[in-house]
C-alpha cells in the first residue's frame, strides 16, 4: 500500500468513531492564503519515519477522546501536534498522545489547527520539507544556538501561521470550557500540551489565553515568552527538551527561566539525547520516559 494511502487509512480508523468538532463552522475571522486540499502522508526518514502526517489544513477541528466509562477524572487536556506551521505530526504527537491521556482518565481533545500552504506537487513538497529538516539536524555549537524563535523564523507567512494557530488554540479552549458539562470535565481544570510548533501554540495560549488561565501547560521541545512578562496567574509549566535538539534547546531553557523568574511553578527536564520531534516514538533512550515524568508531575499537581 502506498504511504499516502496507508496514512489516510490510519487517520480514518482513528477518528471515525469519535466526536469531531469544527472550530469555526461559520468561518474563521482570518485565514492563511492559498491552502490546498488537506492531505495525509507517511513521514519521511527520521525519528518519526512512517508515522501519519497531515498538510494543507484549512478547516480546524477538535477530536474528542473520552476515557472509559467510570474512569474519568474530570480533567481535560488539549493536544497540539507540531510541524513547523507547515504540517501536523498527527500520529506520534497527536493520536498517540490523546490516547495516552484517555487511557488514564483524562478527556483529551486533539487539535487539528490550520497550517500554511505547501506545494501541491509531492516532489516539490518533499524538497521543501528536506530543506526544513536539514535545519533541524544541522550541528550548531551551544554558544551559537538560537535563543528565540525569531532567529529561526523570519518570513511573514510563518509568523502569520503562528498567530492563526493561536487563534485556533483559543477557540478550542473556549469550546472545551463552554461544553465541559457534556464531557463531564471541570471547566477550570483544562490544560494544554503541545509539541514543537504546537508547543509554541500552547505557550502562546498560556501567555494570552483570551480568558481564564489554563490549568496547566506542557510545551514539549518548544515554546517561548517572546520577551513578554509572564502573567501573575500563569499556569504551572512542564517542559522537556533534548540537548542535541540544537535549534530549540536554548529557547526552551529560556522559557523555563522566564517562568521560574516570575515565581510561577515550572519543571524542566533536559535529556542528553533524543533529537527534535520524538513525541511518543520509542528510541531506546532515557528520553523515552518523558511521558512518565509528565504523569508524575500531573499527579503531584493533583491533576488526576
Amino acid at each position: 500500500m502506498p504511504d499516502d494511502a496507508r496514512a489516510d487509512l490510519s487517520g480514518a480508523q482513528e477518528t471515525s468513531a469519535r466526536e469531531v468538532i469544527r472550530l469555526w463552522p461559520d468561518g474563521a475571522p482570518r485565514g492563511l492564503p492559498d491552502v490546498g486540499t488537506e492531505t495525509a502522508y507517511g513521514g519521511p526518514a527520521g525519528v518519526a519515519a512512517g508515522t501519519t502526517m497531515l498538510r494543507n489544513i484549512s478547516d480546524p477541528t477538535l477530536t474528542v477522546y473520552r476515557p472509559a466509562p467510570g474512569a474519568a477524572n474530570g480533567v481535560g487536556v488539549i493536544v497540539c501536534p507540531g510541524g513547523g506551521w507547515r504540517i501536523l505530526a498527527w500520529e506520534h504527537e497527536g493520536l498517540d498522545v490523546a490516547a495516552w491521556f484517555a487511557e488514564r482518565g483524562y478527556t483529551a481533545f486533539l487539535l487539528k489547527y490550520r497550517v500554511q500552504a505547501t506545494p501541491s506537487s509531492p516532489a516539490d513538497f518533499e524538497a521543501a520539507m528536506a530543506v526544513m529538516n536539514s535545519q533541524i539536524v544541522a550541528p550548531i555549537p551551544a554558544a551559537k544556538a538560537p535563543r528565540a524563535l525569531s532567529e529561526l523564523v523570519r518570513d511573514d507567512v510563518s509568523r502569520l501561521a503562528r498567530e492563526i494557530a493561536a487563534d485556533d488554540g483559543r477557540q478550542a479552549l473556549a469550546i472545551v470550557r463552554e461544553r465541559a458539562g457534556d464531557w463531564g470535565i471541570d471547566p477550570g481544570r483544562v490544560g494544554m500540551i503541545g509539541f514543537s510548533a504546537g508547543a509554541f501554540l500552547a505557550a502562546d495560549i498560556a501567555m494570552h489565553p483570551g480568558g481564564p488561565p489554563l490549568a496547566f501547560v506542557a510545551p514539549i521541545y518548544g515554546g517561548e515568552t517572546s520577551g513578554l512578562a509572564v502573567p501573575a496567574d500563569a499556569p504551572p509549566l512542564f517542559t522537556v527538551i533534548a540537548q542535541d535538539d540544537r535549534i530549540l534547546f536554548k529557547v526552551v531553557e529560556g522559557l523555563y527561566a522566564d517562568w521560574s523568574n516570575a515565581d510561577r511553578p515550572a519543571e524542566l527536564h533536559i535529556f542528553a539525547r533524543g533529537g527534535h520531534g520524538f513525541g511518543m516514538v520509542r528510541q531506546g533512550l532515557p528520553v523515552d520516559r518523558w511521558i512518565d515524568l509528565l504523569a508524575d508531575w500531573l499527579a503531584d499537581r493533583e491533576f488526576v
